[in-house]
């Protein structure tokens, strides 16, 4: 990455704030045309949500690294692939871009912008199911670094398509995602009181990943 901090931080800011909008507006558009069926509700925010991060991932890639995800960049720092300095920059952006992007969201269905959910996330299987999403998230990532650079955007969104289904929580993996998903009261929103047990789960499954993934791709790994 070539490219100065501002650009750097502007791209994890927009990545953050498209992926949120995306989150949320899929969402909302979901419940308005599914006629109450939920499933179809679910699979209309699936679908935009891994196309957009493939595009995003794309475009911003060369920029940042396009992580739009704390525990991504946090497990990059711990395995010295980005510098203290790009952890301080990166993480606060990525809060804020998710913010405004479901912020951006209510605007463009004209509901309040300032809002906080009342979906309750909580229990067991729900904590699993984050620890494991995240996991498998950051295995994907590592395993792509280790072999298959280009294919990362496409992983990256089909892994989360495919864990929106087959976890309970559908897959927030990301605690930037998880602490706007509080502040809408639409169809992808998580009550505070849910945040802290999603972010612990996420931590504690991206800290095993990384740590698997160290043994399994090594650095110093020849074919």
């Amino acid at each position: 990455m070539t490219e100065g901090w501002p650009r750097r931080a502007a791209a994890e800011f927009l990545g953050s704030a498209f992926l949120l909008a995306t989150v949320v507006g899929s969402g909302i558009m979901a419940a308005k045309l599914s006629g109450g069926n939920g499933a179809l509700a679910l699979l209309g925010n699936t679908l935009p949500t891994g196309a957009i991060l493939v595009v995003l991932i794309l475009i911003f890639g060369p920029v940042s690294g396009a992580h739009f995800n704390p525990v991504v960049t946090l497990a990059l720092a711990w395995r010295r692939d980005i510098s203290p300095p790009a952890l301080a920059v990166y993480l606060p952006v990525q809060i804020a871009g998710a913010l405004v992007g479901a912020w951006a969201a209510h605007l463009m269905f004209e509901l309040p912008v300032a809002q906080v959910s009342s979906t309750i996330r909580t229990g067991t299987g729900q904590w699993i199911a984050e620890g494991v999403a995240t996991f498998g998230l950051l295995l994907t990532v590592f395993g792509c670094l280790a072999g298959a650079r280009a294919a990362a955007p496409y992983a990256v969104g089909l892994y989360i398509t495919a864990a929106y289904w087959f976890t309970a929580s559908t897959s927030f993996a990301n605690p930037a995602v998880t602490i706007a998903r509080s502040l809408t009261d639409t169809f992808s929103g998580i009550a505070p009181s849910g945040v802290p047990a999603f972010i612990i789960a996420q931590l504690a499954g991206a800290a095993a990943a990384t740590a698997l993934a160290a043994w399994l791709w090594p650095r110093t790994a020849t074919a």
